[in-house]
């Protein structure tokens, strides 16, 4: 009796031993957690607190509430608010809300929204176009081929960058907001992007279940009767882009100077007409991978005959440099960043120091921002413009703003960055050429280092 114990209290000490062995909690394991928990009556209170409250609203930094006020030394003119709803198109709102500043301020004019719409159409027709035809150049390939795998898994999305404002607009111009106005679909896009990533799928694998030996023109002639009903899906739930329209332009005291008949490109030639493929230069801040390099991402564009995203890495003082200017000259930039982290959303403020999680929770949250990136614990996830800078008495940036595109929310639609949240957080930034020293535009004669469609850090923007 005695050697059947002593066995089994054998068996169970190997089974302890064997888990923590191979990775897993004893027993002896999880005493050895729990003591290192001494529950006091300030944790008693912490966890009742949490328990019934929202963590952000308890580590709000009280200290830190009047610090970021809305005065800026230099800023851009812009008026209006913009509302992407639920959509991931703030990529979209971003690049058409530096145009619209833009215009209203060559032009003298008391109001202009340009409509989302109208271009959101077009963009999801070329990723239908550009999905299918990648899954045509690699469909003699494996179905677990990691580019194959890629494509399926994202056939289709309602996010973007910069390089897919530039594409859609130099092909397809722009229209005002009330010539193609928003409908229940453009504004909450999940169902369609839904449905549309289906049906895409179903194409994809008829494609590749086709004969090795079908024609190249038969192949093309089905994905363009594909790409028919893709239309017909997108006219159904955002309406039929116009050709044609008549638009009336007003002064800034809101009085008519002129009505005129527009195709949507003679209107963005007429009000806008900037060139911007060429003309306008992205940057990344990215501390994990070599500055004064230039990365270009591969298949990462809206359009099969577009431009993949291409950028240049750099320091985060010198992009800053470079942004100041801009603004000074009264042009806003296309912004993207990491929009979750740090945000008062109430207050509409972006600071490291609006939350407290350290005291409330007796730890450190020690990462920086090479750190962060390299583990997936930041990446950019929003865009916005970026229209304001406040200069301190060393001539430093004290502090920024951007036009958001979440309607009247925040600071009057627009959210206020402290500058240390900018160095954290801010990723990538679009200038124009002329703002550019001509040492880093010689950084684009390199040869791009060219990265994977699937690298995490260059998922769209989209919150």
């Amino acid at each position: 009796m005695k050697k059947i114990i002593f066995i089994a209290m054998l068996f169970v000490a190997m089974q302890a031993n064997s888990q923590t062995q191979n990775g897993g909690i004893s027993a002896e394991n999880l005493s050895q957690i729990k003591k290192t928990y001494v529950k006091t009556a300030a944790d008693k209170a912490i966890h009742n607190a949490i328990a019934n409250t929202d963590i952000n609203k308890l580590a709000v930094n009280a200290e830190n509430q009047t610090k970021l006020d809305g005065d800026f030394s230099d800023k851009v003119i812009t008026k209006g608010t913009t509302d992407q709803k639920s959509s991931g198109r703030c990529w979209l709102f971003t690049g058409l809300n530096v145009l619209r500043a833009q215009a209203m301020n060559q032009h003298n004019l008391s109001e202009l929204q340009l409509s989302q719409n109208y271009n959101f159409f077009y963009d999801q027709l070329e990723k239908s176009n550009l999905f299918l035809q990648g899954i045509i150049d690699t469909r003699t390939k494996s179905i677990d081929d990691r580019m194959v795998e890629w494509l399926l898994k994202n056939p289709i999305g309602d996010g973007g960058t910069y390089t897919g404002v530039a594409d859609l607009v130099a092909k397809y111009g722009v229209v005002p907001q009330d010539v193609m106005p928003e409908t229940n679909s453009s504004n909450s896009t999940s169902r369609l992007s839904q449905l549309l990533a289906l049906k895409l799928r179903e194409f994809a694998l008829e494609l590749r279940n086709m004969p090795t030996n079908t024609k190249a023109a038969d192949i093309a002639n089905r994905k363009i009767e594909m790409l028919g009903t893709i239309y017909r899906i997108l006219a159904l739930n955002l309406g039929e882009p116009v050709q044609k329209f008549s638009w009336s332009r007003k002064n800034s005291e809101g009085k008519i100077i002129e009505t005129k008949e527009y195709t949507p490109l003679s209107f963005y030639n007429e009000f806008f007409g900037n060139d911007l493929i060429s003309n306008y230069v992205m940057f990344m801040n990215d501390p994990s991978r070599e500055f004064y390099k230039v990365y270009e991402i591969d298949f990462d564009r809206h359009m099969y005959d577009g431009h993949n995203w291409l950028y240049i890495n750099l320091p985060i003082d010198e992009i800053k440099t470079m942004a100041v200017k801009s603004i000074k000259a009264n042009k806003a930039m296309y912004f993207s960043c990491d929009v979750g982290k740090f945000l008062n959303r109430e207050k509409g403020t972006l600071d490291v120091n609006n939350f407290d999680y350290e005291s409330l929770f007796g730890t450190t949250f020690g990462m920086n921002k090479q750190q962060r990136i390299m583990t997936f614990a930041s990446g950019s996830s929003h865009a916005m413009s970026l229209i304001a800078v406040d200069i301190d008495a060393n001539d430093k940036p004290r502090k920024w703003m951007v036009e958001n595109s979440w309607g009247n929310t925040g600071y009057k639609g627009n959210l206020i960055i402290s500058d240390e949240w900018f160095n954290e957080y801010m990723f990538r930034l679009v200038i124009e050429k002329q703002f550019i020293s001509s040492n880093i535009l010689e950084l684009l004669n390199q040869k791009p280092i060219r990265l994977p469609a699937w690298d995490p850090m260059f998922l769209a923007d989209e919150d």
